[in-house]
This record gives structure tokens, C-alpha cells and sequence, in this order.
């Protein structure tokens, strides 16, 4: 790969990763149609592990498949661009282990947040599942690139 398209691909997956970004803390903090309600009075917390993950696989048509894909497959699918396109942008990323700690650190802070502003709840299943995502993202990440290594060098 020549110079000019890698430098090409870092430069779409920056604005990639800025669009990803934006998106990312609009649904988690501003989106009312997954229940972001400003101003509660209570601070919601799940501490548990496993607790609503449990629950939305035990309960599912009590809860509505809705809810049940939104949160378990959600959280998952919403933090795969991020493990997949960290490696893109900085090669010192290119790595399983601080494609996790980065996952779960960036997963960890919103959660905080989310509870400090009382925007949704902290739930340590959040952190479980977002973690999960930024890791199969990087191996997403890891598979396109040893097949791009293998076929083009």
C-alpha cells in the first residue's frame, strides 16, 4: 500500500470515527426515543453483573423484543466501529488488549456520566456488552487486515 492511500484511508477513517463519535453521544445522552428523560430525581444504577442482561434473556415478551434487541445487540453493535476504527487511525492501537482497556475505559466514563447527569443509568452490563462490541470491532479490524496483508501484500 503506497504512501498517499494509506494516508487517504487514516483521513476517511478520522472523519468516520468524528461522525461515529457525534453519533454515539447523541443517542447516549440527547436521544429521547431511548428514553434519555432529563432531570430524574433518583439516581438509577445496576452494579450487578449479568443482572439485566439475565433479565432481558429471561423475560423477553415481557419486556418487548424491541427493548430486548435495542439493549443487548445495541450496546454491542454501538461500540464496534469503535474497536474497528481506532487500529485504522493509530497503528500503536493495533492491539487486542488496549482495543479492550480502551473499550471498556471509554464505556466506563459514560456510564459515570449517564448516572452524574442523570441522563439514562449506570449499568455494569452496559460496560460488559460496550466492551464486548469495541472487541469484536477489533476483530473485525483484525480479520479485514490479515486478508488485505494476504491478498495485496
Amino acid at each position: 500500500m503506497t504512501k498517499k492511500t494509506a494516508r487517504r484511508i487514516r483521513t476517511a477513517g478520522g472523519v468516520l470515527f468524528l461522525i461515529y463519535m457525534i453519533l454515539l453521544i447523541y443517542l447516549l445522552f440527547f436521544a429521547e426515543s431511548y428514553g434519555r428523560a432529563r432531570g430524574l430525581e433518583e439516581y438509577h444504577y445496576n452494579l450487578v453483573p449479568f443482572r439485566e442482561i439475565r433479565r432481558y434473556l429471561c423475560y423477553p415478551e415481557a419486556l418487548g423484543t424491541y427493548a430486548v434487541v435495542t439493549n443487548l445487540a445495541g450496546n454491542v453493535i454501538g461500540f464496534l466501529p469503535f474497536g474497528a476504527i481506532l487500529p485504522v487511525l493509530k497503528r500503536n492501537l493495533r492491539s487486542f488488549w488496549k482495543i479492550l482497556l480502551l473499550s471498556f475505559e471509554l464505556s466506563g466514563m459514560i456510564e459515570v456520566t449517564q448516572l452524574l447527569t442523570r441522563v439514562g443509568s449506570f449499568d455494569v452490563d452496559d460496560i460488559i456488552l460496550n466492551t464486548l462490541g469495541g472487541v469484536l470491532g477489533y476483530g473485525i479490524f483484525s480479520a479485514c487486515n490479515h486478508l488485505r496483508r494476504k491478498y495485496y501484500g
